[in-house]
């Protein structure tokens, strides 16, 4: 059934939540604080909350509103397992494989550890996310990487779609053994309201137009309202982190992802597709599509296709393409063909970080200056989880295991291979001809069959 885009809701925040009533105070004046965290995503609630605990004098300077950035715009992903290929991150990171692993795996218990102490309200399901393969060839590529998880003392359970619980138009797949689906709006939204609620000064509606290290070592933040003196400072602005001269070349370079979300779905059509686990699910492309049902019926379809920003400052306020709106209405359609006649209903997106070794990422600027680099793909939860670790090096030195596994001894960092525009729309390119031969249409149409 041909979707008129034009009845799509196209957002410019997030489809998982309206934007806060109760919006804080912007800087005024000249502040100051012993350490400033600027940007408020889950990474830098994540760092203030645990300065906060540990007594710290700190101050979180954010350019909107809490959870205004890709914290509240994904999927709704806690990933339990590293994102991408683990199969490339062994053969360049053999000696970090373990580390990497066991990252992802603390992070995602760390996270629902936090939504269950802290009583917040986000329709956490801990599931799992699924790796799934829609051809043969893509399940030899699960096994492979469900062989290397093991081993480096990762979880996950391999099976058929009818053992996992999965979409029949699937061969099958890996359910990682931690994590689930939440709702990331509702869940920074009740972030939100903790670090509001603890000691630490929470500065809205301030962008920080430059930062600066004076002679005497101090940190000097500039908006456009005011200044921020600190001691110490932790730069936790994802997409955000090249509008400074004080951030290294190539520390990372901004990609713009969206989501879409179908109208409510009669949840026996869901269950029709042999979704009994209601697990999330996640291609073997280059670059992922990802399905998943929400506890209000629906299906939210993402990526597909990355958009690369060229320049700073990010364009604010950007809606998703509707062509691109399309096309994840089309990637629905495709691999669930009794959902033909399922519309989209609205979609939005936003601006995440992608490191050049697509890996996460954390060190010093200075002795002073801390910065990190999460996400990229691997799940929701690993950025505050980064951000907890990086506050207690802060206040202490400590340096737990999790966090040297990352840890960057000087900011230097290689070129980006493939992520230009076109590299982009090549890799895309693959993943497409891919499809036109691995045979995963006429698997889909046979599900398809078996259901009517």
């Amino acid at each position: 059934m041909k979707q008129d885009m034009n009845k799509v809701k196209l957002h410019t925040f997030s489809g998982w939540i309206d934007p806060p009533t109760d919006l804080q105070p912007a800087v005024s004046g000249e502040v100051t604080c012993d350490t400033a965290v600027i940007g408020g995503g889950v990474g830098g609630m994540g760092t203030t909350m645990r300065l906060a605990e540990r007594g710290q004098d700190v101050a979180l300077i954010e350019a909107e509103f809490l959870g205004y950035g890709s914290s509240s715009r994904n999927g709704g992903h806690i990933s339990g397992a590293p994102g991408g290929d683990l199969r490339m991150l062994k053969l360049f990171y053999p000696k970090k494989m373990k580390g990497m692993v066991l990252l992802a795996d603390h992070a995602a218990e760390y996270l629902q550890g936090k939504i269950r102490d802290l009583d917040i309200d986000c329709d956490y399901v801990s599931n799992g996310l699924a790796m799934v393969a829609i051809s043969p060839i893509q399940m030899m590529r699960v096994k492979s990487c469900a062989k290397i998880l093991r081993k480096a003392g990762g979880r996950g359970k391999v099976g058929t779609a009818e053992e996992l619980g999965i979409p029949r138009a699937f061969v099958g797949g890996m359910i990682e053994g931690v994590g689930g689906m939440l709702n990331p709006g509702k869940m920074c939204r009740g972030l939100r309201t903790n670090v509001i609620a603890s000691s630490a000064r929470v500065y809205e509606q301030s962008k920080v137009t430059d930062v600066k290290r004076r002679d005497d070592g101090k940190i000097v933040i500039i908006t456009p309202g005011g200044t921020v003196i600190a001691n110490k400072v932790v730069l936790s602005t994802n997409a955000y982190s090249g509008e400074w001269d004080i951030v290294p070349e190539r520390l990372s370079i901004p990609a713009y992802l969206i989501e879409a979300e179908t109208e409510p779905i009669d949840p026996k059509r869901i269950e029709a597709l042999g979704w009994t686990s209601r697990t999330g699910v996640l291609s073997q492309h280059q670059i992922m599509e990802h399905f998943r049902v929400t506890e209000r019926g629906t299906i939210v379809i993402g990526v597909r296709r990355i958009q690369r920003g060229t320049s700073y400052p990010l364009p604010k306020d950007k809606a998703p393409d509707p062509g691109l709106v399309k096309e994840l209405e089309g990637a629905l359609h495709t691999r669930f063909p009794s959902l033909s006649d399922v519309k989209v209903a609205q979609a939005w997106g936003g601006w995440m970080a992608i490191t050049s070794s697509w890996v996460s990422l954390a060190g010093k600027l200075a002795d002073n200056i801390w910065y990190s680099c999460c996400c990229n793909g691997h799940g929701l939860a690993q950025a505050p989880y980064v951000g907890s670790l990086i506050a207690d090096n802060v206040v202490d030195g400590t340096m737990h295991e999790d966090l040297a596994g990352i840890w960057l001894k000087e900011p230097k960092f290689p070129p980006f291979m493939l992520m230009s525009p076109a590299g982009l729309r090549s890799v895309w390119a693959f993943d497409r001809v891919g499809d036109v031969f691995n045979g995963s249409k006429r698997r889909a149409r046979r599900a398809a069959a078996a259901i009517s």
